[in-house]
């Protein structure tokens, strides 16, 4: 029996490397893991009231399936959440998903047909790409532009719109390059949208964790555009393993059928975790010194691997302004074919773990790399140090 060609199509360069890593932890070598966005995997802890709650849920009546659509009271805690931040949104506008993936599933399930086109940031989430692909579509990136913080090619996006355009990817701030797009930016693709009649996906999972004030969600500057706000607990709220997550409708009276077929789609599946909605509750609710106490930390440790990259030969990037991640330039120079190749070869002698730029865009991610500044700081100079030491045995 032959694997599905659907499921051949599957690639996540943010797990896939650790395959090779696994390999190496078999033979003994210990690794440092700056791979993937899990801020538990330091020297952050999920906030104690969060646990307590869903403790109690356990013992309690959460302890069975929900809502297929989610909890209620969560539900309406995220809507008021959402209208406070981003505009007026009501209960029915807003479900309950397994985490920001299983809401790409669900709207790329309810939306692509075969030979249908995505538009994605290039770099971008692999996610995106992989369900893309999945249901027979075709992710087309569009251009993000390094020299200016990696801000949207507004020109480029529009010249990649076809008729089979379905949709337009945003992840603000951005994964992997920590970009967070201006306003004008934003205007203009909301323009792009009305005059090609297509949806917004806007993926604002890392909303709070921003280093000043620039970020804007796009549900608070239309009420023409349809947009499906995605966000969740896993990063802000410090609860990566919950995986609990949302999707908001804003202005999506004339999309009915796809909301539908979205609800059909949650039906099937029956619910999200029952008794992590009950910590969402308390994260929504309570939690917001635990945010602000780690932005202050990450702010100050994306600095130091701002500064620390840039002094390093052969390595350059720019200042993420958001999120968790940096997304340095390799200049390869002919010791290293590709980035993947870079990346494999520094796990392998000096046992950091890193992803490929070209994992996230084979176009305009490749020739760089994907950290985590997560790390304490001593942590992180470790790591550099080696990649400076190997930068120099490469010459």
């Amino acid at each position: 029996m032959n694997v599905s060609e659907r499921s051949s199509t599957i690639s996540y360069a943010i797990r896939d490397v650790v395959e090779y890593a696994r390999k190496l932890e078999s033979k003994g070598d210990k690794i440092l893991k700056l791979n993937i966005g899990d801020p538990l995997k330091f020297d952050f802890k999920t906030p104690e009231p969060m646990v307590d709650a869903i403790i109690n849920a356990a013992r309690g009546s959460y302890n069975g399936y929900e809502d297929s659509l989610g909890n209620t009271e969560l539900r309406r805690v995220i809507a008021e959440r959402e209208s406070k931040n981003n505009g007026k949104i009501y209960l029915e506008d807003v479900v309950v998903t397994s985490g920001v993936t299983e809401g790409v599933n669900l709207v790329f399930g309810a939306t692509l047909e075969p030979g249908d086109e995505v538009l994605v940031p290039g770099p971008g989430y692999p996610t995106y790409t992989a369900y893309a692909n999945f249901f027979g579509a075709t992710p087309v990136p569009y251009r993000t532009i390094e020299k200016d913080g990696w801000n949207i090619d507004v020109q480029d996006l529009k010249s990649k719109i076809t008729e089979r355009t379905k949709c337009i990817v945003l992840i603000n701030p951005n994964n992997p390059t920590g970009a967070i797009y201006p306003k004008k930016t934003l205007k203009d693709i909301l323009d792009i949208a009305i005059e090609h009649d297509v949806f917004i996906i806007s993926d604002e999972i890392y909303d709070r964790i921003t280093f000043d004030d620039s970020f804007v969600s796009p549900a608070s500057m239309t009420d023409e555009v349809p947009i499906l706000t995605f966000n969740g607990i896993s990063k802000i709220y410090l609860a990566p393993g919950w995986r609990v997550g949302y999707m908001a409708f804003y202005n999506w009276d004339t999309l009915f059928d796809i909301k539908e077929g979205i609800m059909k789609e949650l039906r099937a599946r029956i619910s999200a975790n029952s008794i992590c909605q009950a910590g969402a509750i308390e994260a929504y609710k309570g939690s917001e010194k635990y945010v602000v106490e780690m932005v202050s930390k990450l702010k100050q440790r994306s600095e130091f691997a701002y500064k620390r990259l840039n002094e390093i030969p052969g390595i350059s990037t720019t200042k993420p302004m958001g999120g968790l991640y940096i997304f340095p330039k390799i200049d390869l120079d002919k010791r290293w074919k590709d980035d993947k190749e870079f990346v494999y070869e520094f796990l392998k002698m000096k046992k950091v773990l890193l992803v490929h730029g070209s994992g996230f865009c084979p176009i305009y991610g490749k020739g760089h790399f994907r950290s985590v500044f997560l790390p304490p700081i001593e942590t992180m100079e470790d790591a550099f140090s080696r990649l400076e030491d190997f930068m120099k045995t490469k010459k």
